[in-house]
């Protein structure tokens, strides 16, 4: 049996052929190999399959013979049973490929990359609501005090709100990542490999320690089931589930929504854009624009405090 490394090295061999199927197959060797995330390699995955089989359709199998109108006729056909969000995700995809196949030189020298003349397709920035305060306080009103599961899970959704990291990230946050009394916490597994510091406040140390001195099991995991192991991205999601429940929340949150809620309400407070760019790991601004969907209250104070006239006259 080949080894890992003689594996990929096989199939990048092949891939320099310019076959579709095979190349696909190494770029998804090559990203895993660079430490994305399954839920990274299952997104590309998910929008490379359909491509290879619109080719397939055509009997097109080479990648020298995709064409910059053939790519555009593909978006065209995608947007018949996707949304513009969809169709973006299938263009971002493919550009990911694409722009792979150039920085390994899996392609002969004369190749163009085709999707350098592809415009993206405009997607209308809608914002992202987040859970509401009054939500938040609603869950962590069913959470009983002096007990293992209601002292975690209202830490768990303090530590959401206070720190606007990803599910996952909490998920993967250990005892030796915390420190309680500067409240400062390492994300180390962040996306895309990177790692930032981020912070909780004094209330949510005090609910962290509440839970933790709970604790029995000698698990390196922050946060912890009921039976010692390290909480997964499947147990958090069943947590917020069953609270909802309890709480009789209209509208369910998502795990995510504490992150929108994080970032706008960071913002209302006065922090400053470019430090909470760095406290939820952005690369740039433009990422954070549907975080920050500011309603007109917000728009109106924000006039009352900048007003020129009133400041100025």
């Amino acid at each position: 049996m080949l080894s890992t490394d003689s594996r990929e090295q096989t199939i990048l061999e092949v891939a320099q052929g310019g076959y579709l199927g095979i190349s696909v197959e190494a770029f998804l060797i090559d990203r895993q190999a660079t430490g994305l995330s399954r839920h990274t390699l299952k997104f590309y995955r998910q929008f490379l399959t359909p491509f290879i089989a619109y080719c397939d359709a055509d009997s097109l199998r080479l990648i020298q013979d995709i064409s910059a109108d053939y790519l555009r006729r593909y978006f065209l056909a995608f947007s018949e049973t996707h949304n513009a969000g969809g169709v973006h995700a299938a263009y971002r995809t493919l550009r990911a490929f694409f722009r792979w196949l150039v920085n390994e030189e899996v392609m002969p020298p004369a190749w163009t990359n085709q999707m350098l003349k592809v415009k993206p397709p405009k997607v209308a920035i809608a914002p992202l609501e987040p859970v509401s305060i009054e939500d938040v306080a609603a869950l962590v009103g069913t959470c009983a005090r002096g007990e293992f599961t209601g002292d975690r899970d209202r830490a768990i959704f303090l530590f959401l709100l206070d720190t606007g990291v990803r599910a996952q990230e909490l998920c993967n946050t250990t005892m030796e990542d915390m420190d309680l009394n500067t409240g400062s916490v390492m994300i180390r597994c962040g996306k895309g490999g990177k790692s930032r510091l981020v912070f909780v406040g004094r209330k949510t140390r005090r609910a962290l320690r509440a839970y933790l001195r709970l604790r029995r099991d000698h698990s390196p995991a922050l946060f912890v089931s009921t039976s010692g192991n390290g909480l997964t991205y499947d147990g958090l999601r069943l947590v917020l589930d069953r609270r909802a429940k309890l709480a009789k929340l209209d509208n369910k949150p998502t795990l995510h929504d504490f992150r929108r809620a994080f970032a706008l309400n960071m913002l209302r407070n006065g922090a400053d854009i470019f430090a909470l760019q760095r406290l939820m790991g952005h690369s740039d601004l433009q990422i954070m624009r549907r975080y920050l969907a500011q309603n007109d209250q917000d728009n109106r104070l924000a006039h009352m405090r900048g007003s020129p006239v009133n400041n100025n006259l």
